[in-house]
């Protein structure tokens, strides 16, 4: 993977102490933490209803001392913005195009040597959409890896991270559990979540 502003040293620990400075600012409260099953991980971030939501994952991370990687649509990868997206720990994704994206994530992780937490949104959309797309699921699957259900939720202002779920192979039982988790969570746009 390549390097991002996550594991720029002296830097890092100045934006996690910015992040965490900001995030109070605004009210926000940080909860849960990365277990050591973790340490390489695919993290969903739901609900996914705004712009917003990049930033504020991003301070999140910060505080919880995280090393993310998060994939998002092509367009915002345009120059000039390219460079700095990437070093965000960006990864573009062409959704016009069938590519190998799952078994490519899945062997990176594998292939990581050190902490590597991929982000996920699963709606794969800021507009309502009842299905969850289930490449998050594949890449856990296939890089051997637990799913964290990370969150924002901006009526309650929290944000964190939730519990570990291990795929179980059955996707229509385990897609329904972590629904059922994201349930309680209310995005910026609330009425374009649909958690079940």
């Amino acid at each position: 993977m390549h390097r991002t502003i996550f594991d720029t040293p002296i830097l890092n620990k100045i934006l996690t102490a910015l992040a965490k400075r900001i995030l109070k600012l605004k009210g926000w409260k940080i909860e849960g933490s990365l277990p050591s099953s973790g340490f390489k991980s695919v993290l969903i971030a739901a609900p996914h209803t705004s712009n917003w939501d990049l930033p504020y994952t991003l301070m999140v991370a910060f505080a919880l001392k995280l090393n993310v990687y998060w994939m998002g649509k092509e367009q915002i990868f345009r120059p000039p913005l390219r460079g700095l997206m990437r070093w965000l720990g960006g990864i573009p994704v062409c959704r016009d195009k069938s590519t190998n994206l799952v078994a490519s994530a899945a062997a990176a992780i594998k292939a990581a040597s050190g902490p590597l937490q991929l982000v996920i949104s699963p709606e794969g959309t800021r507009s309502k959409s009842r299905d969850w797309k289930t490449g998050f699921y594949y890449i856990a699957l296939g890089a051997q890896v637990p799913i964290v259900l990370a969150y924002l939720d901006y009526e309650k202002k929290i944000g964190g991270l939730g519990p570990v779920f291990d795929p179980t192979g059955d996707i229509a039982a385990d897609i329904a559990a972590i629904k059922a988790f994201y349930s309680q969570f209310k995005g910026r746009n609330a009425t374009q979540f649909i958690a079940g």
